[in-house]
């Protein structure tokens, strides 16, 4: 038991997470399991604590993971024992930040509550149930898998996708599994644990609204409450920037009553916090006490310390000539969304620490991103995930956490509902990165067009939820943030959701059925997700698999690709574009290659669209398991060739070449920098072999946050030989190419590049040098070292062009494997090869 104190606070805070031991109550238990009892973390799960006192495989491996649902079928105890003294305080709580998900907690042998939330912290008053000396502290919870059962017949069937209702039950809905996700049901307190003390007062929610006022005045209201064991006078007292203030509180109250006040600071001169590539990040200490008396007196009975940023954000959703705009403005400038949407990064959450998402957030910015989605089906971030987004500038869009599925309105749902969000809000607004809260995760758009009207018989589905509820308690909680019923949202619900001329949209038939180039007949307003699958890369797939032989459709490979038909998906939006290999490792080259290409034909028409479509969130950045899925990070953390395709995609500044009405070809330049672009857009036409066919420039000036469309004409864009000619543009070191044909029809030939290795004090410099045209070159380097990372991949080259790629190693490893074929890939491989 660690136990600490917040400065000279009279707050006692006792974490228990020490001497825990699990076993298995009833349910379908292997009989080897019986009766087993082993040490639990705290924070944790049960398939960690099995796993880790080596009782089941791990679930990431091969098919495991069907040798271990039973676990989410089961009833399982928790149980330890703290010591405990009188210590002068005649308020005793303990506190549960997060018990997944139905429990019943027992200290010493008494029953103090029964949950059904996993996304709600529990404070729960204990101090006529303590005991001088040891006490014992023990948790039960019934198995997800039943309750979830149970209570979808109890509330009457609801539509959901997939195979279990995890829309009955208060609980993140990708842990029954997804398309992406494996189906590992835990249980366990997977948040903090402690035993806090106090007399007199407490701070309970504290709610900073942060405003600013012309010119750079910023305001926080902070919104306290005062949770108070007697009546005795006490002062509220906040401090930001050097500005303080205070705000007596008065009056009688019951025990366990709470005071709520406000008080107003204003600090002149702020500095504002910006998104990445827009500015700064700074931020501000805000502390709040409560002191006993008047504030001179201080006796310090409670400390909270945030940190808060100013700006101003508002998401537009506006109507206007071609439909409905949506659109993010951060002090007053519009930001074009370079995003990825974001699901847990772990599918046991408890793994996930403030390093992992930190290195995930490095992917991101890598990516040149700046906004991740959190989706519905997960959970509400971490405090750690929030603050590492807010000191880089990373946006955040929060979906409240209802996800492809119809959610019932009548109780005890509703009211489970309202206090989660009441919970979430609380903590999660003073954040300056987050910038809109989500109602949910396509499930008005599933029941205008998925046909659950007809299944549900009249009954709710959660439309008060995300047309009542939860915007009412944005307005009340967080006024001033950003709310949307849900994604895809068209602005009104006389409107259907998925409209691309109205809002935000969902784009999911390429990928399903129609293939990627159909991306150029859709003008969106903004697209919220769209993707394209792609497997791990390949040391993932050899640590998780160890079918023998590996292919794409032996039966590790098949446990780890959880989408629908997913393989067909795969191999049909591949070969109008690629042939289909049959070796594995070149199946997984062309597939991963395809992955990279779909999404960044998607992402470069989008962009040439601004200012009509102001942005793109892609599915997905990350994933949590080792899987063949949307991620452009796998995983175990290894960034696929997506990654650096988003990097080159999502810079500030992009070159494209578009086609237009008529046949035409324009070169679309993009300034989402913050300075003006002045230079000369250089348009040619070359042979395969190098030879320069026709050429043109023109002039360029684009102001910061601009765009500009340069049509090519027609002397210089129309191939003779499409299959053997390509068109490029160039602005100063930025480049776009354009071939005629699809890659698979043209007269690419095998390359035979001049690789070279030089030792660096970091990892190694390989330089690459073409012989004839090379197209989409990229370094496979995990395949030498798993944690090896390479600083770029897709990389077109002319004959006789070089690249330098840097690989970051701490190891030494022979230097002909990062010459070797099957490390450094392209598409002529694929092509030529196939011939």
């Amino acid at each position: 038991m660690t136990l600490t104190t917040a400065g000279l606070s009279t707050v006692i805070t006792r974490t228990l997470h020490d001497g825990w031991s699990l076993r298995a109550l009833r349910g379908p238990v292997p009989a080897d399991l019986r009766e087993v009892s082993v040490p639990a973390r705290v924070p944790g799960l049960v398939h960690t604590d099995l796993l880790e006192a080596g009782l089941i495989p791990d679930p990431y491996l091969d098919r495991n993971e069907q040798k271990v649902t039973w676990i989410g079928e089961c009833d399982w105890e928790y149980r330890t024992t703290f010591e405990w003294h009188a210590d002068g305080r005649d308020r005793h709580d303990l506190v549960f930040e997060g018990l997944d998900t139905v429990a019943t907690v027992l200290l010493n042998g008494q029953t103090v509550a029964s949950t059904r939330n996993q996304h709600r912290t529990y404070r729960l008053p204990v101090a006529e149930l303590l005991v001088e000396g040891d006490n014992e502290l023990v948790v039960r919870f019934g198995s997800p898998v039943a309750f979830a059962d149970q209570a979808s017949l109890d509330i009457g069937y609801r539509p959901h996708t997939y195979f279990h209702p995890f829309n009955a039950i208060r609980k993140a809905a990708c842990n029954f599994g997804w398309d992406w996700g494996l189906d590992a049901a835990s249980a366990g307190m997977w948040k903090a644990v402690t035993l806090q003390s106090w007399q007199g007062a407490r701070l309970g929610a504290v709610r900073p609204i942060v405003t600013v006022d012309a010119p750079a005045r910023g305001r926080v209201s902070v919104h306290v409450d005062v949770e108070r064991s007697d009546d005795r006078a006490v002062t509220v007292v906040a401090e930001v920037a050097g500005v303080r203030a205070e705000v007596p509180v008065t009056g009688t109250v019951p025990a366990g009553g709470v005071s709520a006040v406000a008080v107003e600071l204003e600090v002149d001169d702020v500095d504002l916090w910006w998104p990445r590539g827009f500015g700064e990040q700074p931020l501000y200490d805000l502390t709040v006490r409560v002191v006993d008396g008047a504030p001179t007196d201080d006796a310090e009975l409670d400390i909270r310390a945030l940190r808060i940023g100013f700006r101003t954000v508002v998401v537009e959703l506006e109507p206007d000539a071609e439909g409905t705009s949506f659109r993010f403005v951060v002090n007053g400038q519009p930001v074009w969304v370079r995003g990825a949407n974001w699901i847990p990064d772990d599918a046991f959450v408890t793994r996930v620490d403030r390093a992992r998402l930190s290195a995930r957030l490095d992917q991101a910015e890598i990516a040149n991103m700046n906004l991740l989605r959190i989706w519905g089906g997960g959970y509400y971030e971490s405090d750690d995930f929030y603050e590492l987004c807010d000191e880089r500038g990373i946006m955040v869009w929060q979906d409240f956490l209802f996800a492809c599925a119809s959610y019932a309105e009548e109780e005890p749902l509703w009211s489970e509902v309202e206090a989660e969000a009441r919970d979430n809000i609380t903590r999660l607004m003073p954040h300056p990165s987050l910038v809109l809260w989500n109602g949910n995760n396509e499930n008005i758009w599933g029941f205008e067009e998925w046909g659950w009207g007809k299944r549900l018989q009249g009954r709710t589905w959660g439309l008060g939820y995300y047309l009542d509820l939860l915007p009412r308690l944005v307005s009340e909680l967080d006024p001033g943030r950003a709310y949307t019923a849900g994604s895809p949202w068209s602005g009104s619900i006389d409107i259907p959701a998925n409209d691309p001329d109205h809002g935000s949209v969902h784009l999911w038939e390429h990928w399903n059925r129609v293939d990627y180039p159909a991306y150029r007949d859709v003008s969106p307003r903004f697209v919220a997700e769209f993707g394209w699958q792609g497997p791990a890369t390949w040391s993932t797939i050899e640590r998780a698999i160890s079918d023998s032989p590996l292919t794409p459709e032996s039966p590790g490979m098949i446990a780890h690709q959880k989408a629908t038909d997913g393989n067909d998906k795969l191999t049909d939006g591949l070969v109008a574009h690629l042939p289909l290999p049959d070796d594995t490792e070149d199946w997984h080259w062309a597939m991963s290659l395809n992955q990279a290409n779909a999404v960044t034909y998607a992402i470069e028409h989008f962009r040439s669209l601004s200012p009509r479509c102001m942005g793109t969130v892609v599915w997905q950045l990350n994933d949590c398991w080792p899987v063949t899925s949307w991620a452009a990070v796998d995983g175990y953390g290894r960034a696929k060739p997506l990654l650096y395709a988003l990097k080159h995609v999502y810079a500030d500044r992009l070159v494209t070449i578009q086609p237009r009405e008529g046949g035409s070809l324009a070169v679309s330049v993009v300034n989402d920098g913050p300075d003006a672009w002045a230079d000369t857009v250089e348009i040619t036409r070359f042979a395969f072999d190098g030879t320069v066919l026709a050429s043109s420039t023109a002039a360029l000036a684009l102001e910061p946050r601009s765009s500009i469309s340069i049509e090519a004409t027609t002397d210089v864009a129309q191939a003779t030989d499409p299959a053997g000619e390509v068109l490029m543009a160039t602005v100063g070191s930025d480049r776009a190419f354009w071939f005629y044909t699809e890659c698979r029809d043209s007269s690419i030939e095998a390359a035979n590049p001049r690789v070279e290795v030089e030792r660096v004090s970091d990892g190694y410099a390989v330089t690459v040098t073409a012989d004839v045209l090379v197209r989409d070159l990229a370094l496979l380097v995990d395949k030498v070292s798993p944690g090896a990372v390479v600083d770029d991949m897709l990389v077109t080259l002319l004959p006789g062009e070089t690249h330098t790629f840097h690989v970051r190693l701490d190891a030494e490893v022979d230097a002909s494997a990062l010459a070797s074929p099957r490390v450094v890939r392209t598409a002529n491989q694929l092509v030529a090869d196939w011939r």
